[in-house]
């Protein structure tokens, strides 16, 4: 083969720092648009960026040239920089350290979609700590 392809979907989860209520509804497609474009400018295509006050989930293309981690911190870092320059709250806005990155199949990316896609429906029965548990035990990772 002349060069490298690759099509990996993943699905990314991070919360707020403390798990503090930041992403109001009133900002909260703001915040989603900013993190989109981010994801875009390092070569991610987006499907889908939804979640709650406290957490987002993202599910994107990863681009064969960078690291998942170096992504994420880039959308974490510059998302949480220009929602502070909105002053859109009088809290600092501030993601935690870490996240979640999962890879998804292509058979399995619909339904990872409507997943995120149903963030809100979805926490009115489980909350964030459950889901996290979920998500570590189906992908057999120990905490």
């Amino acid at each position: 083969m002349s060069h490298s392809l690759n099509k990996i979907w993943i699905h990314a989860i991070w919360a707020t720092k403390e798990r503090a209520q930041l992403i109001h509804p009133a900002i909260e497609s703001q915040v989603y648009n900013f993190m989109t474009k981010e994801f875009t400018d390092a070569g991610c295509k987006v499907r889908i960026i939804n979640g709650m006050p406290d957490h987002i989930h993202a599910l994107f293309l990863l681009n064969q040239n960078k690291a998942i981690a170096d992504i994420i911190k880039q959308v974490k870092g510059a998302s949480s920089h220009w929602a502070n320059d909105q002053n859109f709250m009088k809290e600092k806005f501030l993601w935690q350290t870490g996240y979640a990155a999962y890879s998804v199949s292509e058979s399995q990316v619909e339904k990872v979609f409507q997943y995120i896609l149903n963030q809100k429906q979805h926490h009115q029965k489980m909350t964030f700590e459950k889901e996290y548990d979920d998500f570590m035990r189906l992908n057999n990772i120990a905490d």
